[in-house]
């Protein structure tokens, strides 16, 4: 960077005192100071231009690498998929040649019966309240409002037909 200390720029002052003239040196530094405005802008927008571009570049570049590790993925699944279909081949034509053992009946894991009906009792023991258990400790399980409950409970011969409007 230049290097001017006050002492130079008041030689140059003087300088241009001297040589522009009093009338014009404010002119003359009102156009110098917007030149020099004008030059930083400049200087400032091809730096941020430089700065994207070598973004752009790092962002093609991550692009490019995105696309390789995908194609990568893609071959080594279509490699996976190729090799389960082959043995699952394989397993196929071994079974068309034990259909005598595929005759038997199967047995069941006394196991996993046990594990089953633990899960139901376990549900039924942990869910909602039974409906027989409402019925015989009296709780409700439906919930009616008052005039239907009354229009239940009150004899045919008791209600009164009378007109709303009278």
């Amino acid at each position: 960077m230049i290097d001017i200390a006050f002492s130079k720029l008041a030689i140059i002052g003087v300088a241009a005192l001297v040589f522009i003239g009093p009338e014009k040196l404010p002119k003359v530094a009102r156009m110098a100071g917007t030149l020099f405005g004008r030059a930083q802008r400049y200087i400032n927008d091809v730096k941020s231009e430089v700065s994207r571009e070598m973004e752009l570049d790092e962002l093609r570049k991550m692009h490019q690498d995105v696309q390789d590790a995908a194609s990568d993925v893609e071959r080594s699944i279509t490699q996976n998929v190729s090799q389960v279909e082959s043995s699952l081949h394989s397993a196929w034509d071994d079974s068309d040649t034990n259909l005598n053992s595929l005759m038997e009946p199967p047995t069941f894991d006394q196991s996993s019966v046990k594990s089953k009906n633990f899960r139901r009792k376990k549900l039924a023991h942990t869910s909602a309240i039974p409906s027989w258990y409402k019925r015989q400790s009296g709780q409700k399980s439906r919930v009616i409002s008052g005039a239907a409950r009354m229009a239940k409970h009150t004899p045919a011969n008791a209600r009164k037909s009378s007109p709303f409007f009278s």
